[in-house]
Order: C-alpha cells, then structure tokens, then sequence
C-alpha cells in the first residue's frame, strides 16, 4: 500500500470511527505528511518497505531541526497509530513503530526568583484593608512554607496551629503533612486570622477556610493566581506564578544547606526523585560557595606571573 494511500486511509478511520477532533486530525495530518516525505526522499513509497530504522530516522530528523519534544512525541505518536490501524486492517504484516522508543524530553528547570527579588514581592507595601492583608499573607505562606496553590486554598482553621508553629497539609492523593511555619510567614498569618480575616466573614455563613474571598466564601485557585501576578507586576515580577513561590522555597532552602530529604517531607514528594530537580538548579551557588571558600579555588602559581 503505497504511503499516501495509508496517510488517507488512517485519517479518515480518525475522523469516521473514532471521532477525533478537527485538531487532532489537523495536527496528525502534517506530522504524517512531513513522514511520507521524509520516506520518500529516503526511496520508500509502500508502507511495507518501512523498517524500525527508518522511523528512528524519522524521530532522530526532529532533533536535528530542533523541534520541541512534544513536537516530536505527538509525530511519533501519529506514526505509531498510522501503522498500528494499517496491521489491524490487515493493510500490511508487520509495524516498524512499534518499539521506537519515545525520545526523553529535556528536563526544565524550574523558575525561580532570586532572594531579592522573593524580598521585594513580600516587603513591597500593601494596603491597610482585609483584601490587601489578606493577599500579603498568602504570598509569605506560599514562599514560607512552599504550599502548592491547591493545598493553600484547601487550608481550613482547624488545620492551623500558630502556638506550635505548624500547618496540617493534605497533599496529592489526600496524603497529610506537617510544615512549619515561623518567621514572616507565622507574623501574617497570625495577624491575619486574629484581625483581617473576621472581617471578610459574612453573617449567617460560618466558612472554615483560612482564605476567604470578598463574599465570605472559599478563595478558588485561580484567584490566587490572580494575586501573584497582579502583586509579582508591582514588584516587577513579570507572570509570576504560585508554583513560582514554591520552587523558589526549596532552591532557597537547598542554597541555604538544608538536606534533600527534608526538602522532600516539606513539599509532600513521594519520591526524592521529584526533588533531586532542586540540587541542579543550586549548581550555581554551589559553584560561588566553593570559589569563595576553598583555600585552593582561586589559586594561581607563581611560577604564571612571572
């Protein structure tokens, strides 16, 4: 079956019987027309004559023109479903993508602010009024404490032990920890709770949320969102995010000296893994600690500079 033929066949059966989206079929259409000329340059036209190292070549091809990973796992993707749907229906024998391995992507390091810049978004002034204060605290907890955005906005009184400095978390997969809370972020929760947030209370509507919007109710994610971008601009913070804040306290802690694992019981990670992230990005000051530290960094023989 020659190539195009398959491409047709295979699009059809996407749109006909599986009724997939107009975007899918779109995006599915040109990554398999970029491989039947991929194919043809290499002088195969039937889809019989495909072998596994032609649709590596085909995944290799992506790397060398520097397309995004998603670019290239969404064409592999593509493949993979033309030549499995041609085996099904009997078209051809055999499926050369069948153990093409999905390249790695690249890991991302995360975002963070820099000590100063963390200093200029929680010290920057705010309003004297419930709203203003109450934003203020949320961004010295999400900086303080390393909260994820969702677990900021599930907090409830009860979970809240100011006299010993602690918060009860309940995490991914309804798993609970405890973080401590201490410093900045204990002073504006503190003065939070006892004055700002009865102010936001609305008779007749008892709410347990340590948060709560103009209405007395729940603060929903995406109002927390809201403020860290609109308050990450005034300190000229550009998007900044809430999962921004909880990177920057763990790289901050990691810089600071704090061992892995406990970084790891702070954040709620499963797996140290997942935290292992943060010893990458703290190569730089790891880097300076040393170049300033080790008696042997910065030496130069004498025998150089004569």
């Amino acid at each position: 079956m020659k190539v195009e033929h398959a491409r047709q066949e295979y699009l059809e059966y996407l749109e006909v019987e599986r009724g997939s989206s107009a975007n899918t079929i779109d995006g599915y259409g040109r990554d398999l027309r970029r491989y039947e000329r991929f194919l043809q340059e290499r002088g195969i036209d039937d889809v019989e004559d495909v072998t596994r190292d032609d649709v590596q070549a085909f995944v290799a091809s992506f790397a060398q023109l520097e397309y995004a990973a998603t670019s290239t796992e969404r064409a592999l993707a593509a493949v993979r479903g033309m030549h499995t749907f041609l085996v099904a229906e009997q078209y051809c024998k055999k499926n050369p993508a069948r153990e093409v391995p999905t390249p790695k992507k690249p890991q991302r390091l995360p975002e963070v602010l820099s000590i100063e810049q963390a200093r200029r978004l929680v010290e920057q002034p705010f309003g004297q009024n419930a709203p203003s204060q109450r934003d203020r605290t949320i961004l010295e907890i999400l900086y303080g404490c390393g909260l994820r955005v969702s677990e900021l906005c599930g907090l409830d009184l009860r979970e809240v032990f100011l006299e010993e400095e602690l918060l009860r978390v309940l995490g991914k997969g309804s798993k609970e920890r405890v973080v401590p809370v201490t410093g900045a972020a204990k002073r504006a929760l503190t003065e939070y709770v006892d004055h700002w947030r009865p102010q936001l209370l609305k008779v007749g509507r008892p709410m347990d949320a340590v948060f709560l919007n103009q209405r007395g109710g729940r603060l929903s994610r995406q109002s927390v969102h809201s403020i860290c971008e609109r308050y990450g601009r005034y300190a000229g913070i550009e998007g900044l995010h809430p999962h921004t804040l909880r990177h920057s306290f763990a790289t901050h802690l990691v810089e600071g000296g704090a061992d892995l694992r406990v970084v790891q019981e702070l954040l709620g990670h499963a797996s140290i893994a997942t935290t292992q992230i943060y010893s990458h990005v703290d190569r730089t000051h790891i880097r300076f600690e040393y170049l300033t530290a080790h008696p042997r960094a910065q030496f130069r023989s004498a025998a150089r500079t004569v």
